[in-house]
């Protein structure tokens, strides 16, 4: 059985964000840049499957321009198989990466997807769902634990009131949560190794897959900076602070 695992390219997570002056975007001048925590999760969790030997073939695909290929030997390096590169420099909206990731399955056949559950950077949580409606297959989204048997997969969902256990048919797509394992730490050798196994670039318009971004961003600004602390001398006073802004 062949795993397919997209990956995305997005600003570390642990750099501070900090917006243009004028407004049009990020700043990612200089900026660390790595794959998104949930897909890595994702990533994981496909490379577990087949050292228990219920998977032959672990294959990553990201879409983007050739700087995504950092996060692609990154992928490699963790021990992925292939990996496939989907060449565009536009900025893709959810319901068109889903079409492509579809014509990517049409062509390797894969038994299982997994997702991030989102991307740090937009936050959308779409792509997933969309991809699972498009290919008429099962989906099983925030998973927190994950186990194969023949052709079923029983998945552990977070959900609002706690956990979910739900069972579905292979193929599947399932997206991932961050408590469904610990990622693996990159080491030197598996990085040159990486150099050596194949990746493929193929462009959007080969997959016949055409964009039709019907959302577009306009401006960007940060948050608003948050006011310092109102010191207080006792309870009463607290409480009387509360009442004067119309808290209690």
């Amino acid at each position: 059985m062949k795993i397919l695992v997209g990956i995305k390219r997005v600003v570390d997570y642990n750099v501070r964000i900090r917006v243009k002056s004028d407004g049009s975007g990020v700043d990612t001048d200089g900026v660390k840049m790595s794959i998104n925590p949930f897909d890595e999760i994702a990533l994981e969790e496909a490379l577990r499957i087949r050292e228990a030997g219920l998977a032959e073939e672990v294959i990553v695909v990201s879409l983007g321009g050739n700087e995504c290929q950092q996060q692609l030997r990154t992928g490699l390096a963790m021990g992925a198989d292939r990996a496939i590169q989907v060449d565009t420099s536009e900025n893709l909206q959810p319901l068109t990466i889903a079409r492509t990731f579809l014509k990517v399955i049409e062509k390797e056949q894969p038994g299982l997807v997994l997702l991030g559950k989102q991307a740090i950077d937009g936050d959308n949580s779409q792509t997933a769902q969309m991809l699972a409606a498009l290919w008429d297959r099962p989906q099983a989204t925030f998973a927190s634990g994950l186990n194969l048997s023949g052709d079923t997969a029983t998945v552990v969902r977070e959900v609002d009131a706690g956990l979910e256990t739900i069972e579905v048919d292979l193929p599947a797509v399932v997206s991932v949560d961050l408590r469904l394992n610990e990622p693996r730490f990159v080491k030197l050798p598996d990085i040159m190794k990486a150099k050596r196994k194949p990746l493929d670039v193929i462009s959007l318009g080969d997959l016949g897959v055409t964009s039709e971004n019907d959302l577009e961003i306009s401006h960007y600004t940060p948050p608003p900076a948050r006011d310092k602390g109102h010191m207080v001398e006792d309870t009463a006073q607290l409480v009387a602070e509360l009442k004067s802004r119309g808290l209690v």
